[in-house]
């Protein structure tokens, strides 16, 4: 249980640190941010699957880029819900997709060290 509510802290601080970095990307709040991080992860576990599968043409005709879309996608679906979050546009949405994916790797490997 610890190790979970570590887990949605540290997205949530990624979120944060992502939003800072990026003109485009606003978080209001430190609840935002949890409840993006909540979000963020229920889409990536329950629509991601189906979308990659919707698309595996394009995404092989593009070599994987495609995957890049339905990132930004999944960040403006979130952008929609949350109400103290806000994302500027797609460019902006796909690369606070990739800094809080870079993010969340770098917190994972520290926190793994940790335990």
């Amino acid at each position: 249980m610890l190790s979970f509510i570590l887990k949605w802290v540290l997205s949530a601080v990624a979120v944060l640190i992502a939003a800072y970095i990026l003109p485009g990307v606003t978080v209001e709040t430190f609840w935002a941010a949890l409840w993006v991080a909540v979000i963020l992860a229920l889409f990536n576990a329950i629509l991601r699957p189906i979308l990659v599968i919707l698309t595996i043409p394009v995404t092989i005709l593009t070599l994987g880029l495609f995957l890049l879309v339905i990132n930004a996608v999944i960040v403006l679906l979130t952008d929609s819900l949350i109400g103290n979050f806000y994302v500027s546009g797609f460019w902006w949405a796909l690369l606070f997709s990739l800094v809080v994916s870079l993010l969340g790797a770098i917190f994972d490997n520290i926190a793994e060290k940790a335990n």
